[in-house]
């Protein structure tokens, strides 16, 4: 019997060191101590997906809301935010498990109409406000850096009603006092700010698509009954361009010199590649670039929309004033936030006929993820258009780099995709988004060491939550989620970032554990 315990428990060790194995990113060649020791690790959310408690504590309604509720076409399950995560209420345990993680950051981001109810005419909500003091607070006690964005897709529904969203130029004075407000607040503990997560996907969505709130579009792109896609979307992008220069000079001329942060932007980047290496698919390579990334950030850094855009465009295309462009060079951004998921080729459509209705279609480019030898551009995700190609993060890094110099940046969003309907054996033991993490952090610590300018990384996301237009089908979280019972469930890729993160003990402890063991 003493025997065959024995061997049970050697049995039980080896599996164990064999788990190990499998997690220990020394393993597959990448280990926390590659990156400088102030580099930033940590999980990414925000405020709508999250939250819940849509209309406590003098919260206002966003558009998020009122879509949800009146579209429900519009979301894949016909479900809302309304309670999400019970972030609102169950922030503490949420905390907690971040820090079992290891991270030294975390992203989210605030509520404009927790803040704000009805923007700059109906004062400041006490209840909101209160909020965040208490999550800023929780965080810094557990040794987490609060990465605050300021708008992540909502805004108060008044707004958005008054101003058609981000079309009329009057919702500039509406935003620049908002960031005001939250600098005040909560700057002498933020050190990070940015203003916009990907406003050069979502006015897109808005105003191109049709698939976000307020929902306005025009053929090719589709049929929302109102809107017009060839103008629309770039004078929403001009006047958030503009709300974005307004709040860096808030930050810089009233509060940079006593509160010592920074205020930076997030731009959506997929990497393109040429599908062929024809002389016109390398240069559809290079405008979508310029129609996705640099269609803000030039403006932001250099002071003008590119080139391409002008070209292809025309009048549909804003221009700068000289007091605009003024504002822009004198308040550039600190820094960079890049969201990046994946790369895709690139087909010209300048000279081939193309369905233009589509993400690139304003850009004359065609998206696709395989060659026309069936070769993939990497591993499928969930979501149609993003793979798993993880040397396009060190490229796409090297571009903003050249492209925008001395400028850090950091990853604020990088993630892999599940759907609602896989077993639960797939949901939590996803081999598959911790082989990507590892992935994308492996060429990620390869861009470090080749000198690239970048300061931190994010997971999308630490929960499961509400995916805008796929509601809760689609799942990116460390934890899995039952949102019946709000359990979370860590899965196999929480265990593994731990892991990475905490190193707690090397590959060679780990063997000599389990000679001990065997013996």
């Amino acid at each position: 019997m003493a025997t065959a315990r024995a061997v049970a428990a050697a049995a039980a060790a080896l599996a164990a060191v064999v788990l190990v194995a499998l997690l220990a990113p020394a393993v597959r060649g990448v280990d926390r101590s590659e990156f400088p020791p102030g580099f930033l690790f940590g999980a990414a959310t925000s405020a709508y997906q999250i939250e819940g408690a849509y209309l406590e504590d003098g919260k206002g309604l966003c558009n998020w809301d009122v879509f949800t509720h009146t579209h429900s076409g519009g979301v894949m399950d016909g479900r809302t935010g309304d309670v999400a995560d019970d972030h609102y209420h169950r922030y503490m345990g949420d905390l907690e498990i971040l820090q079992s993680l290891g991270v030294n950051a975390y992203r989210f981001s605030i509520s404009w109409a927790r803040v704000l109810p009805r923007g700059r005419v109906g004062g400041v909500n006490a209840g909101g406000v209160a909020f965040y003091n208490r999550l800023i607070d929780a965080l810094l006690q557990k040794g987490i850096q609060p990465f605050v964005t300021l708008n992540h897709f909502d805004m108060p529904r008044e707004l958005e009603v008054r101003y058609g969203g981000w079309l009329d130029a009057g919702i500039r004075e509406e935003y620049e006092h908002y960031p005001d407000v939250c600098f005040g607040a909560f700057g002498d503990r933020v050190r990070l700010w940015t203003t916009f997560n990907e406003p050069n996907l979502l006015v897109k969505f808005q105003y191109m698509l049709g698939a976000y709130p307020p929902s306005r579009c025009s053929p090719p792109f589709g049929s929302c009954g109102s809107g017009d896609s060839r103008r629309e979307p770039y004078a929403a992008a001009h006047n958030i361009i503009m709300s974005h220069a307004a709040a860096v000079r808030a930050y810089r001329d009233k509060y940079q010199a006593t509160q010592g942060g920074s205020v930076g932007i997030v731009a959506a980047m997929k990497w393109y590649e040429p599908l062929t290496n024809s002389t016109d698919d390398i240069l559809a390579a290079r405008r979508a670039q310029a129609f996705e990334t640099d269609w803000f950030l030039e403006p932001i850094f250099l002071g003008d929309y590119p080139g391409a855009m002008r070209e292809i465009l025309g009048s549909d295309l804003p221009t700068f004033t000289a007091e605009e462009k003024a504002l822009l060079l004198r308040y550039k951004a600190d820094f960079i936030g890049l969201n990046h998921y994946t790369a895709i080729y690139a087909r010209d459509c300048l000279r081939s006929p193309c369905n233009l209705g589509s993400y690139e279609g304003n850009a004359f480019v065609s998206a696709t993820g395989e060659r026309d030898d069936g070769v993939k551009i990497g591993g499928d995700t969930a979501l149609a258009g993003f793979f798993d190609v993880p040397e396009a993060i060190e490229l796409a890094i090297q571009y903003v780099n050249g492209r925008y110099k001395g400028t850090p940046v950091y990853i604020t969003e990088n993630g892999y995709s599940q759907w609602s309907d896989a077993s639960r054996e797939e949901l939590i033991n996803d081999v598959r988004r911790k082989n990507y993490l590892q992935g994308y952090i492996t060429y990620l610590s390869k861009a470090v060491r080749n000198g690239a300018n970048v300061r931190g990384y994010f997971v999308w996301t630490l929960l499961d939550n509400f995916e805008w237009a796929f509601g809760y089908r689609l799942k990116y979280g460390l934890y899995h989620v039952d949102f019946d019972t709000q359990e979370r469930t860590p899965r196999m890729s929480a265990r593994w970032y731990q892991g990475f993160l905490t190193a707690r003990t090397s590959q060679r402890d780990e063997a000599a554990q389990a000679r001990r063991a065997d013996s």
